[in-house]
């Protein structure tokens, strides 16, 4: 058994935020899935949506993204954390993020779809890399941070006394050598990211398989408004290219959406054309290429200087030219994807969930910021907001803790389990839940596809349990056992909402429904 003050599942923008601050106060251990570095947060392009110019304000930010997130947003939330944005900002450049600036050394402010105003502070297009890469630095000269890599979050630990509430104390962790081991803490952080594997097509890394939302759930923690799964617009169209994202930012540059005949089409679909928000561009882009039988639809900057497009997007650039295509020559052609899970784990103004001990914070939390539909850029100053301000709440969590003992967690049992010799199983279960998911619960539903989907995920769910109760557990197995549980969560909060908002489009409902639906969709254990 490890004992830490404070453990964190994750190692993206908003777990190392945390372990930072927490530091300051007692040991911490940071268990992360693949390398450090591998994380959302390493594949974010964009950038960070604050307000930092005199030409904005935290009033229009405010309204964007409530706008964006079609009347779900929790308006409280989205004051919180848009004016708390400069902080955040100012946090991140002093612990070493260096943000791009333009020729009068003034931060250069992008502009993404749904914003009013220039307002994405980036780092060319790799934005998500160089915060990892400081927030990294800072994390490895900490002695009060222990990385815990190639270790995989099984289940959270929860005491369930005999009065009182249930509390999370730690989880079991699964070594790379395969021996699954608890670790204590006082206050625990899921900051696991998103869920995008659940689905065919994501521009998400292969470690996105909603393990944070799983082991919340399956502990007692609420989640909520699984439904709302956005699709990027414009991931590249390419059998060799594997969820490679072509950033927001190339649209709020000039980016222009063509059909392969040529033909533009999203001034047919919104005000703002190829600047509306997410959800609007990924359904026409798909309506478009559907009813055209294209393979793609085109993102086309080529009027753009060329000097311009190689300067800003240089990630985009040399990528694209490793499959012979020029951007400042030929339009990019790209189709949407799954993207950003907008739900997940409730949990209140500073992170902690409805399990005591418990916090959540980042992509696997649901904090009221997005609503039905993230506003491009917000994400990754959420987690930073909300990172720091979980990481005070679980400190002073931890410091009345001080002289209290934690409960012993019992040793994991694997006397009854046996070394599969039917890896097979896992690797069809894996290939069926994100076939079906894309086919059914995808950019667009209807009460047949839902209902054909729950059914399916439930044979499957029992397929899956039976085999991970009777074989030794492996990397693979909690990973698919995260994926069922979360498409489960996913189809039944769909199923829940007879009306079309945000992100979750359904054709049998297809207008919104303010009357009956103006709330967000919560699920608790037991009630599947």
């Amino acid at each position: 058994m490890r004992q830490y003050d404070f453990l964190v599942i994750g190692s993206g923008i908003a777990g190392l935020s945390f372990a930072l601050d927490a530091a300051e106060k007692g040991r911490v251990a940071v268990v992360t899935k693949k390398e450090r570095g591998e994380s959302n947060t390493n594949y974010a392009q964009g950038g960070i949506a604050c307000v930092l110019s005199d030409e904005d304000s935290f009033e229009e930010h405010y309204r964007d993204t409530l706008e964006a997130g079609a009347g779900l947003c929790h308006g409280e939330i989205v004051d919180l954390v848009v004016k708390n944005g400069p902080a955040a900002i100012k946090s991140l450049i002093e612990r070493g993020v260096h943000f791009s600036k333009s020729d009068d050394s003034a931060y250069d402010l992008g502009r993404e779809g749904g914003h009013s105003k220039r307002r994405i502070l980036h780092a060319k297009d790799a934005t998500g890399r160089e915060v990892e890469r400081a927030l990294l630095e800072c994390a490895k000269a900490n002695p009060n941070i222990a990385f815990f890599d190639n270790h995989y979050g099984v289940d959270l630990l929860v005491h369930h006394p005999f009065e009182g509430s249930p509390a999370c104390f730690g989880a079991y962790v699964l070594h790379e050598d395969g021996v699954i081991e608890p670790f204590t803490a006082k206050a625990t952080l899921l900051a696991t990211g998103g869920a995008g594997k659940v689905y065919l097509y994501t521009s998400n890394p292969d470690i996105a398989s909603g393990d944070g939302v799983a082991m919340a759930y399956r502990a007692g923690a609420d989640v909520g408004n699984m439904e709302f799964m956005q699709f990027h617009p414009t991931c590249l169209y390419h059998p060799y290219a594997k969820n490679f994202l072509i950033s927001e930012a190339v649209r709020g540059e000039g980016g222009v959406l063509r059909l392969p005949n040529g033909k533009t089409f999203m001034e047919s679909y919104h005000e703002m054309g190829c600047l509306a928000p997410r959800d609007v561009v990924a359904r026409a882009i798909d309506a478009e290429i559907k009813k055209g039988g294209f393979d793609s639809a085109l993102l086309d900057i080529t009027h753009r200087d060329a000097d311009f497009i190689k300067e800003r997007f240089p990630g985009i650039y040399s990528k694209c030219l490793e499959f012979d295509i020029d951007i400042t020559k030929e339009p990019i052609p790209v189709v949407p994807a799954a993207h950003y899970m907008c739900g997940g784990i409730l949990t209140d103004a500073v992170g902690h969930t409805s399990l005591k001990g418990l916090f959540a914070v980042g992509e696997c939390a649901c904090t009221g910021l997005h609503g039905a539909n993230r506003l491009a850029s917000n994400s990754l100053l959420e987690a930073v907001v909300y990172s720091a301000r979980a990481s005070e709440a679980a400190i002073a969590m931890a410091l009345s803790l001080e002289d209290a003992a934690l409960p012993s967690p019992d040793p994991w049992d694997a006397s009854d389990t046996t070394d599969s010799d039917e890896e097979v199983v896992i690797t069809q279960n894996w290939d069926e839940i994100r076939r079906f998911m894309w086919n059914y619960v995808g950019i667009v539903r209807s009460d047949k596809r839902l209902e054909r989907a729950r059914k399916r995920i439930n044979l499957l769910m029992e397929e899956i349990e039976e085999y991970y109760y009777n074989f030794t557990v492996t990397p693979s197995l909690v990973e698919l056992r995260n994926l069922a549980l979360v498409a489960l969560l996913i189809i039944r909060c769909a199923q829940s909402r007879k009306e079309s908002r945000g992100l979750h489009y359904n054709i049998d409902h297809p207008e919104r429904d303010d009357a009956r639906f103006r709330h967000d969709t919560v699920i608790r254990k037991g009630v599947l």
